[in-house]
């Protein structure tokens, strides 16, 4: 799919406050087999990791290790959904947009990311969604916005990324792509935006073709 120009997203602490969505389903993991919750070091980790990296360091040391591993795949996550809060302005972005560039997201999230997108009526919004299982290598590593280039067929400096964590900033500076650093100042970024409103101005003055 040949476009002009990209905006990607990252899914959570930017389309989504799951923030307590993480915390609840790690700690029903950690539950399950009769582990403390999780600290604010193990919140911190598994907020911006893969879920496969997430329950190797909640576990670390432990032997239930593989088991939490299996039981994380057979969880229904449609529960903890509910504890995802949608991003205000994130719709009203995404219909604006949508008519004039690619949108994607590239996301550390795994089997979950699409019962998310599609429970909250996002799904038909993006073009292309690249989790950490459709490449070989996950955040920090550029794959997952490589991949997103290559399917657009776009250079790297007409997208945007936009992401809400120092992983974010590394993955976007490894594929050579603009960074927006979204309701976190303490980034270093090409672009700051506290809301939805200051991504869209962003994108318009950064000249993206169609945008």
């Amino acid at each position: 799919m040949h476009k002009k120009s990209a905006l990607i997203f990252d899914c959570d602490g930017v389309m989504f406050d799951s923030r307590q969505a993480n915390i609840n389903f790690y700690n029903h993991i950690l539950a399950r087999f009769h582990r403390p919750p999780m600290t604010q070091e193990q919140t911190a980790f598994v907020h911006m990791h893969t879920a496969d990296e997430s329950i190797r360091h909640i576990f670390m040391g432990s032997p239930h290790l593989e088991e939490a591993q299996e039981y994380r795949w057979r969880i229904d996550y449609t529960p903890f959904i509910r504890d995802m809060m949608l991003e205000p302005g994130l719709v009203d972005l995404l219909r604006t947009l949508k008519p004039r560039m690619g949108l994607a997201v590239a996301t550390n999230r795994s089997n979950t990311i699409q019962k998310v997108l599609q429970s909250n009526g996002l799904d038909l919004f993006f073009d292309i969604v690249v989790s950490s299982l459709d490449v070989q290598t996950p955040k920090p590593a550029p794959d997952c916005l490589l991949k997103v280039l290559d399917f657009f067929a776009v250079p790297a400096d007409q997208t945007l990324y936009v992401g809400d964590s120092p992983i974010d900033g590394q993955t976007a500076r490894a594929a050579g792509v603009p960074f927006i650093a979204y309701k976190n100042r303490a980034l270093e970024a090409d672009h700051h935006a506290g809301d939805m409103r200051e991504i869209l101005r962003i994108v318009k003055v950064a000249g993206l073709p169609g945008a």
